[in-house]
């Protein structure tokens, strides 16, 4: 009968120990009880470990709880019996199915006050929190550390009660702190994203390089101008383009390998493709920059495509002109749907990553958008962003933690 089962939550505490949890299990399987839910973590040395369990009517609690005491006393560990009503526990196995969040904290340091901000976003929306877990390696105080990332993820269950709400209180935490915080459903696209794609000037590079082509040209601030402006959407980017490659007029073809070989290659940039190749992820730069800075960074990086402008040059010089079809925003989306098809990956298995307007396509045809380091009309707009961490920090948006990135 059902009413005749008892359900005990077992609860550990303590010095962690090679063979603790095997010691206690053995006593467990001794008596034939039933594992209805296991956890466990360790913090420093601490260990905690929870053990539900369903005890056979027919051996009764006695026994196995008296067994299960003696072992924590030779084990110098503390040990809590709680009796679970039936009702209750079948009350919460109703609740499973609900929604599930992940939520990531990401910076360089992590505060109490970044924890208490998050947590509250979370329970004012009615969410439970499963599980917190730290993707980051441990930092070490004597201020010598390989770690430079502080990664905390929150996996959380639920339906919340405002979406959107929640979103821009997350965003407003990380604008006053100088975290980011990542926001995603967790469901089997963000277990098996396949592909990656990027912007590349202010993205995977930290300079516009137009600008710094005009600035060779001697027409550095004329090109900026129109180059800022069309970053913010307020003038059409193929329009935009036309009129800043028609300033380059003249400039000689030298100039591009000087710029290619000092491009200043973005904060994690490196770490980050050298582990999306390492599992298999295909990467392509889609980029309304030139082609042959991308080429550059592809042979660099390992991108898998490159898709830009084509700059025209006669005789060693550049025309002020540009072949093919320009390579703006809906270009971009475009490519990132045929690149997703050609290699038969889902839509909701893509990244894209960018910083501008003529992104915002892209971002919204991936599964996941993010925005890096973004003007403030980009970052509102797109699903995620990252402002206070380096490009590698997206692998923990993937779930990936320190132990399984490859920085060799």
């Amino acid at each position: 009968m059902l009413e005749q089962k008892e359900l005990i939550l077992l609860n550990v505490s303590g010095e962690d120990k090679p063979g603790l949890t095997a010691s206690l299990t053995e006593i467990l399987a001794h008596h034939n009880v039933n594992i209805l839910d296991i956890g466990q973590s360790v913090i420093h040395k601490d260990l905690g470990l929870g053990i539900l369990f369903e005890v056979p009517k027919e051996s009764g609690s006695t026994g196995v709880l008296k067994d299960l005491l003696f072992k924590a006393y030779e084990l110098k560990s503390h040990i809590k019996f709680t009796p679970v009503p039936i009702e209750d526990y079948e009350k919460w196995v109703s609740e499973q199915g609900k929604e599930r969040y992940i939520i990531t904290l990401l910076a360089h340091k992590l505060t109490a006050l970044h924890l208490s901000k998050v947590s509250s976003v979370i329970a004012s929306q009615k969410l439970n929190i499963d599980t917190i877990s730290r993707l980051s390696g441990r930092k070490s105080l004597n201020g010598n550390n390989k770690v430079t990332n502080a990664v905390v993820e929150f996996s959380v269950r639920g339906t919340p009660s405002d979406v959107n709400a929640m979103k821009q209180a997350f965003m407003n935490i990380a604008s006053e702190t100088g975290i980011d915080i990542a926001f995603q459903e967790d469901n089997i696209y963000r277990r098996s994203r396949r592909m990656v794609c990027f912007d590349m000037d202010s993205t995977l590079i930290q300079t516009e390089v137009i600008d710094e082509l005009a600035q060779r040209a001697g027409v550095g601030d004329q090109v900026k101008k129109i180059t800022e402006s069309a970053m913010r959407g307020e003038i059409d980017f193929k329009e935009s383009f036309k009129k800043r490659v028609s300033l380059l007029k003249g400039l000689d073809e030298s100039v591009m390998k000087e710029i290619a070989e000092n491009l200043p290659i973005t904060e994690g940039a490196e770490r980050l493709l050298v582990t999306l190749k390492q599992y298999g992820y295909r990467t392509a730069i889609l980029s309304g920059g030139f082609t042959y800075f991308g080429n550059y960074l592809k042979t660099k990086l390992g991108f898998d495509y490159v898709f830009a402008n084509e700059l025209e040059i006669k005789n060693g010089k550049l025309t002020g002109k540009h072949l093919h079809e320009i390579v703006d925003g809906k270009r971009k989306a475009e490519l990132l749907e045929l690149l997703a098809f050609k290699e038969d990956i889902h839509l909701e298995q893509v990244i894209a990553v960018g910083d501008g307007a003529n992104d915002l396509p892209m971002l919204e045809k991936a599964g996941l958008g993010i925005a890096f380091h973004a003007k403030p009309k980009v970052k509102a707009s797109a699903q995620h962003a990252i402002s206070a961490t380096g490009l590698d920090t997206i692998l923990y948006l993937l779930g990936f933690r320190d132990r399984e990135i490859n920085v060799s």
